[in-house]
């Protein structure tokens, strides 16, 4: 299984060649999209070389999620705590996005490997942002207590329009994601793929892994949720984290599993799909030789034709051949 990563490799591409090139005064103005509808905006002047103007436009939230300034709650104490005084909050932000911030290169650590972590850091800043909730909830859970101000059911935006949800209790946090796909092949593949995903828990290598239930029917932890958030064609996917799982390093790795998993499994099922054309491809180029080697040869076929002739016998010419056989 792959997993994707954390950061944006074009993001970070843009932002290691605008560090290479500081000194030259050439602008920058970079527009691109990427999977669950996050979209960014890289911007660089003439005037102040610099100086990154960083936009981050993120997926629609849906009504039942909280959002505070246009970000997720924590965001902003995620952003500052995550890159310090190398980046400044823009407010407000430019028109179409969520947050911008300044980038001062300037600023940046004169290590040449500190300098790359924190470049890798900025490029992951859709994970900062949107999973900022998540780390909120799973911090508490490493201290094995509930924050007082966080609801008993949080629901998180991951997808434009679509959210999963959090019950967050001391001792563990439940995560349940409703799984929806629009095109009905993928949704037969998803379904299989995840009740796959559940077996594969009980190997005996993934004892430690968290717990990982799929049912057709919303789990009753989403009892009293309206059911235009609950309408989801491939089930519903319950992982439950312990503390153990968010101790140390495996906090962000957890974090960012969970805020982009519909995406994971979204990627797996267009991977089975082209596997399965290939193969059938394949096939199909197979059975084509086959019947191409059960062909008669055509010129074989014409030469043992042309060679025949055909004498047309005469009444005497018959009478001397029958009595030439009864002799």
């Amino acid at each position: 299984m792959l997993l994707l990563q954390s950061h944006s490799r074009f993001l970070l591409e843009a932002l290691l060649n605008r560090v290479q090139n500081v000194d030259k005064a050439t602008e920058v103005d970079y527009h691109w999209v990427e999977f669950d509808d996050v979209r960014y905006h890289v911007q660089v002047t003439m005037k102040n070389p610099h100086i990154v103007l960083l936009s981050v436009s993120l997926p629609v939230p849906p009504p039942e999620t909280i959002f505070i300034g246009g970000l997720p709650f924590g965001a902003i104490e995620a952003i500052k705590a995550a890159y310090g005084n190398v980046v400044q909050i823009l407010d407000p932000p430019r028109d179409g996005f969520n947050l911008t911030l300044k980038l001062n290169l300037s600023k940046l650590p004169p290590n040449e490997e500190n300098k790359h972590a924190l470049l890798v850091k900025i490029a992951s800043v859709r994970e900062v942002v949107l999973g900022a909730p998540l780390r909120v909830v799973l911090k508490h859970l490493a201290s094995k207590n509930v924050a007082s101000d966080i609801d008993q059911l949080l629901a998180l935006v991951h997808r434009p329009k679509e959210s999963f949800f959090l019950i967050p209790q001391a001792e563990k946090v439940t995560v349940v994601f409703p799984m929806r796909f629009n095109d009905s092949i993928d949704t037969v593949l998803a379904t299989s793929f995840l009740q796959e995903f559940v077996e594969a828990r009980r190997t005996a290598g993934l004892n430690n892994a968290p717990l990982c239930m799929w049912s057709s029917s919303p789990p009753l932890e989403l009892k009293g949720v309206p059911s235009e958030t609950l309408s989801a064609n491939a089930g519903f996917v319950t992982f439950v984290i312990f503390p153990r799982h968010v101790e140390g390093k495996k906090l962000d790795r957890t974090v960012w599993n969970l805020s982009t998993f519909h995406a994971y499994v979204s990627y797996h099922v267009k991977c089975s799909e082209g596997f399965m054309h290939t193969r059938m491809r394949r096939r199909v180029e197979s059975m084509i030789r086959t019947l191409d080697r059960a062909k008669p040869d055509a010129e074989k076929v014409k030469k043992s034709t042309s060679n025949k002739s055909f004498k047309r016998l005469s009444l005497k010419d018959l009478k001397d051949h029958r009595s030439n056989s009864m002799s």
